[in-house]
């Protein structure tokens, strides 16, 4: 038989366990990521504004990014950006290479992967120039020409030869995940997991070959949150943009990307490092927004 005191008791259990589960949820759905550990970039490209690399640094600093990511081979000088960086004391932390799409590393052609292999070379030499630590490269491309087999093995061959300089220089080799039909199946829904990547990187087991992880790259094809929990501390750096099934790539915290779970996974994995945005550029303003943007649904900061 239920009296006042047993109702009041049970009531009062029931309703502390209820805010304490709220209090919980709160707390996981407001996860942060510190902007002292992860470091907000962008594409050099990505930058409309400014008449030279001196207008450009000083611009996308006074908007309060924390660096910048350069191309090579190609470019602006590199000499300029070394000291327009050294200038404002505003890192370069690596390029991309420039030329991974048309000259690649997979390529049927023996003469084109060795220009591959060259191009890859100078952009590893041009970011130490600058002071970067990465070279971003997407490794291989799957076509009519080159099946998913021959792409892995010519490609792990070129990465091979390039490690050793890499690790003169200094330099991280990134491989990016892309849509290059490489790593996943075009064809093969949105549930895929990284064991693909995971084993590439894996067998080509140096410590100077990691992940760029693009998270708004796989969300056609899986869970980005997921594949940063399977890749875990090969990912080096982070490529940020967005995709969804009705907009296709759009603006970050527009698409489909689950950005809360984006951020636990970071957490789980404990990463550290550089964040850049790789979506549509423009003017002053416009930067400023996709800042914003970063900060609020990779770190989960309001402005």
């Amino acid at each position: 038989m239920t009296t006042r005191r047993n109702f009041l008791t049970t009531t009062s259990l029931a309703t502390a366990a209820l805010a304490t589960r709220t209090f919980a949820q709160d707390k996981q759905d407001k996860v942060q990521l510190s902007p002292e550990r992860i470091k907000l970039s962008l594409k050099i490209g990505m930058v409309g504004f400014g008449k030279n690399p001196d207008e450009k640094f000083k611009g996308i600093q006074e908007l309060g990014y924390d660096g910048m990511e350069l191309n090579s081979p190609g470019g602006l000088d590199k000499k300029a950006c070394l000291a327009a960086s050294q200038k404002y004391n505003f890192p370069i932390h690596g390029v991309v290479d420039s030329t991974h799409w048309r000259v690649q590393l997979s390529s049927e052609s023996e003469e084109t992967r060795e220009k591959a292999l060259k191009d890859l070379i100078t952009a590893i030499d041009d970011s130490a120039l600058v002071g970067g630590n990465a070279v971003l490269v997407v490794p291989a491309v799957v076509n009519n020409k080159t099946t998913h087999q021959q792409a892995w093995e010519r490609s792990i061959e070129v990465l091979h030869k390039a490690i050793p300089h890499a690790a003169i220089k200094g330099q991280r080799i990134l491989i990016e995940n892309v849509w290059n039909n490489f790593l996943y199946d075009p064809k093969g829904g949105n549930n895929q997991t990284a064991e693909k990547l995971v084993k590439y990187l894996d067998e080509i087991n140096s410590p100077w070959v990691g992940s760029y992880f693009d998270i708004g790259n796989i969300q056609k094809f899986g869970k980005p949150a997921d594949w940063i929990r399977a890749l875990g501390s090969r990912i080096v750096k982070l490529d940020v943009k967005d995709w969804g099934v009705k907009g296709g790539f759009t603006k970050i915290g527009e698409g489909d990307v689950d950005w809360l779970d984006v951020r636990r996974a970071l957490t789980e994995i404990n990463y550290s490092g550089w964040a850049t945005a790789e979506v549509r550029g423009g003017d002053k303003d416009y930067c400023a927004g996709i800042l914003a943007r970063m900060r609020k649904n990779l770190l989960g900061i309001e402005s």
